[in-house]
């Protein structure tokens, strides 16, 4: 199991703490650094940012999102991302969620998962340099009838395979990943729902396309907390997983609020997402159970985050990405310098 940073969202108020939180990664032999989007800061800027102060780490997308650009976009930004970096980027995609699709990209959020699939293939074909041409429910290259003409990318990327990622939660999205692409970019992974809510739906996907998940990258972000006090560091994140189960989405839509139903918080998820959707924050982040945060977040000593990192490794993780808790720089980097710590304990290292 390798370890990962992530970055987050640039811009709110940490971006010279950002850059230096990737350069010690990046010292400290982490495997690679993911940098997201929503509506603020852009993934591939960042990420060309992050590349130019870096040497060895690979940069990766969690994720450009598939309503902000067209397919051939998203293969250009990836072939050039991996031209800079000298090899280092990792495609990571998603479908984002309803409200930032229609509201912030005009784009309609139906069919997600023909949608992501048809967006895969073309992205594939355009970063392996051959001429484009699609013909799809959701694209079609060139358009028929008027003067385009199939194309080929310009740009050479370093590797002949660029590994592509897709952000995944849902059962239905699950195992479509698995059947094509690279790598799954997961968020609250629990080692002991991990079968059930996860692993299972990825192998079945795996399966079709006559795989198993060697070589395939299991790739969860897990937010981190260094210190004693397991209360205190578990309260660090109780906004935080509020925020996903009870607000990321409507009530009707909320792709977190069911994998926390999924893991077996059927009444917890409803209350947490009653009091965040009537706009208490407060009583939503104090009904997050106290389970639910140790099974998705490494909190405590070096040698209790050591022990939970062998459960993910066993679990089947391959990169744990780890999102370091802090209000200062020097916070961030102990929690990153303990990340490394506790995977040499672990015998993971």
């Amino acid at each position: 199991m390798r370890l990962g940073i992530n970055l987050g969202y640039w811009g709110a108020g940490m971006d010279a703490d950002n850059l230096e939180v990737a350069k010690e990664a990046d010292r400290l032999g982490y495997a690679v650094c993911w940098a997201a989007e929503a509506y603020g800061s852009d993934a591939p800027t960042v990420l060309s940012w992050v590349a130019a102060h870096t040497e060895r780490i690979d940069i990766g997308s969690a994720i450009l999102q598939i309503p902000a650009r067209a397919p051939a976009m998203t293969a250009m930004t990836a072939a050039t991302l991996d031209s800079l970096s000298g090899g280092r980027f990792r495609l990571g995609l998603g479908v984002s969620g309803p409200q930032v699709s229609e509201g912030w990209y005009g784009v309609t959020f139906d069919k997600p998962l023909a949608r992501t699939r048809e967006y895969v293939q073309i992205v594939r074909t355009a970063m392996s340099r051959q001429r484009l041409t699609h013909e799809g429910e959701h694209w079609t290259l060139p358009l028929p009838g008027g003067p385009g003409k199939p194309l080929k990318l310009t740009v050479h990327p370093v590797r002949e395979h660029i590994p592509l990622y897709i952000a995944a939660i849902g059962p239905k999205n699950l195992r479509q990943t698995g059947e094509i692409a690279d790598g799954a970019l997961l968020i609250f992974f629990s080692p002991e729902h991990a079968e059930a809510t996860t692993l299972g739906a990825l192998r079945e996907g795996r399966a079709a396309v006559g795989a198993d998940l060697t070589g395939f990258d299991i790739a969860p972000t897990v937010p981190i907390a260094v210190g004693q006090d397991l209360d205190t560091l578990a309260d660090h994140f109780r906004p935080y997983t509020a925020l996903y189960v009870g607000g990321m989405g409507s009530r009707e839509q909320n792709f977190y609020n069911r994998l926390a139903r999924r893991m077996g918080y059927e009444k917890e998820a409803a209350e947490i997402q009653d009091h965040y959707l009537a706009g208490d924050k407060a009583a939503a982040a104090a009904a997050v159970p106290r389970s639910l945060i140790d099974s998705t977040t490494l909190i405590g000593p070096v040698e209790r985050i050591a022990d939970r990192m062998r459960a993910y490794a066993e679990a089947g993780v391959t990169t744990l990405s780890l999102a370091p808790a802090g209000l200062t720089l020097q916070e961030r980097l102990g929690a990153l310098r303990t990340g490394a710590e506790a995977l040499e304990r672990a015998g993971l290292g």
